[in-house]
């Protein structure tokens, strides 16, 4: 049985030989360590994270990883056909994903590990919005494509000014009566702060026999030694250069992640390069607007922006305080990391992926104007682009905000030279010993199911023991299963997720 220590709130010991290294204190180490604690309490595992707290890139609520993505309202999970129909299998797969994610929050409320779940999830309805004739007749047929899913069984839509005007009046007010509108809204979504999460993981595993964090600690080389061990180098400003050994290696390090899978020298790493794309939001400094606003509401991507950049106004709750923002605004910036250097992308670029990188360039020629036009709007320019949501919006009500960096995947394909790759997706040597996580959203919010494929990749045999299958079952019930194809056990296990992780009435977004 797994045994628990008093809390240290600052950086411990590193360890020499650790079983596991984690390098990297956001939402996907703290899942990982928690499920392989879980599956195997004997095992030793290092964290290492280089800023002075954990969650403090790209899991953090003001970083852009607070939406709680369940493909509930994002348009760019279900992109219209040739002949005008909807494709909607993308949202099938996240919102599902989403769900596995949930169930593994509500199965660690159960054994304590998570005290006061109101904490990191709230209830805020997710809501998609549209104008134009040719956009109404779009989200009619996402609407109609959706509703046949049990996932997306409550989804309703109207075209009505009223009833879009009860579900959020910041939409309608002062917009031109013969505009037409519609909109989607599902009640039961949810605002996440992975960050407060994250928090909460990471504070349970440090609390375990063999589980260290070391904070301020910077891995500057990673290689495998002969006898199939990870030596991993770190520069600690508490310890020194220090050398650790371990037998698995996860690189969960958000944008750093490119320039250590590089450093490790594995083949499966091979021709992937980065793409950095900053974000700013507009944030609301009037307090009564931000009380009569509680919804995500996305709408449309402009042409040749990338998904990330979808545009919303989003009711979110941070540290128990509501907030209202608009955004995202991309940017560009050569740092893979909101703490990082302006030489990452430079040091990116190697001999094997200079090739896919000038081919996404090449062919990518609207996100480079994009980006391009993004960097030269005035504060003048963004509130005109929050009009379009928000028609009577204030300049002065509302300020520019910096979010996290995004990378995006940039990978050799079949039928291509160089491909821009959007979603997360895992890099694992082929004798599992190593494992990387690349790219962006939906990240987070699906982090259990990305883990859970890690555990397939790099613990093949040990996943196929009873013992693990046993475990994996616990704490994620939908393993193996396919809720869009179970209706009964889609609404069973929501129906338990929803009320260990209180998402009620209670937990609506509000000011505390």
């Amino acid at each position: 049985m797994t045994t628990t220590r008093t809390v240290r709130p600052s950086t411990g010991p590193i360890l020499d030989n650790p079983d596991i290294v984690l390098i990297g204190g956001g939402i996907m180490s703290a899942t990982l360590g928690i499920m392989l604690k879980k599956l195997n309490p004997d095992f030793t595992i290092q964290i290492v994270e280089s800023l002075p707290r954990v969650a403090l890139e790209s899991s953090h609520a003001w970083n852009n990883a607070g939406t709680g993505h369940a493909a509930l309202c994002e348009l760019n999970y279900t992109p219209q056909q040739a002949d005008g129909s909807v494709e909607i299998s993308k949202a099938v797969e996240i919102n599902e994903q989403f769900e596995n994610s949930k169930h593994f929050w509500a199965f660690l409320v159960e054994q304590g590990v998570i005290k006061d779940p109101s904490v990191f999830i709230k209830r805020v309805p997710h809501m998609s919005f549209v104008r134009g004739k040719e956009d109404q007749e779009f989200l009619r047929q996402r609407f109609a494509a959706m509703r046949k899913q049990h996932l997306f069984g409550e989804m309703v839509y109207s075209e009505d000014k009223a009833m879009i005007s009860r579900w959020a009046p910041l939409l309608t007010e002062g917009r031109p009566s013969d505009e037409p509108i519609a909109a989607t809204r599902v009640e039961s979504g949810t605002d996440i702060n992975f960050g407060a999460l994250t928090q909460q993981l990471v504070d349970y595993l440090i609390s375990l026999d063999g589980v260290e964090l070391a904070m301020q600690a910077r891995v500057t080389g990673i290689y495998q030694k002969p006898d199939g061990r990870w030596r991993v180098k770190i520069n600690s400003e508490t310890e020194g250069k220090r050398k650790l050994r371990a037998k698995f290696a996860f690189i969960g390090a958000g944008g750093g992640s490119l320039h250590l899978l590089q450093k490790s020298g594995i083949p499966e790493g091979l021709g992937f390069g980065g793409f950095p794309v900053s974000g700013q939001f507009l944030v609301c400094t009037d307090q009564d607007v931000i009380e009569r606003h509680a919804a995500k509401v996305y709408g449309k991507a402009a042409v040749g922006a990338p998904p990330m950049s979808v545009p919303h106004l989003d009711t979110r709750v941070i540290d128990g305080k509501k907030a209202l923002l608009f955004g995202p605004y991309a940017g560009f910036s050569p740092k893979f990391l909101k703490e990082g250097s302006i030489l990452d992308l430079i040091k990116s670029v190697k001999l094997d992926n200079i090739l896919p990188l000038l081919a996404v360039g090449r062919d990518n020629m609207s996100l480079t104007q994009y980006l391009i036009n993004e960097c030269r709007k005035s504060h003048s320019d963004r509130v005109d682009g929050l009009r379009e949501f928000f028609p009577d919006a204030k300049e002065e009500d509302w300020k520019l905000v910096t979010a996290g960096q995004r990378v995006q995947i940039i990978k050799k394909s079949p039928d291509s030279t160089g491909k821009l790759e959007f979603g997360t997706e895992v890099v694992a040597a082929q004798d599992g010993s190593i494992a990387a996580l690349l790219g962006a959203s939906p990240g987070a919010s699906t982090a259990v199911s990305i883990i859970i494929e890690v555990l397939e990749k790099c613990f093949p045999d040990e996943v196929k023991t009873e013992a693990w299958q046993s475990t994996l079952k616990a704490m994620t019930p939908a393993y193996g299963e396919n809720l869009a194809e179970d209706q009964a056990r889609y609404h069973e296990l929501r129906s338990k997720a929803d009320a260990l992780l209180q998402i009620d009435a209670a937990t609506n977004a509000k000011s505390e």
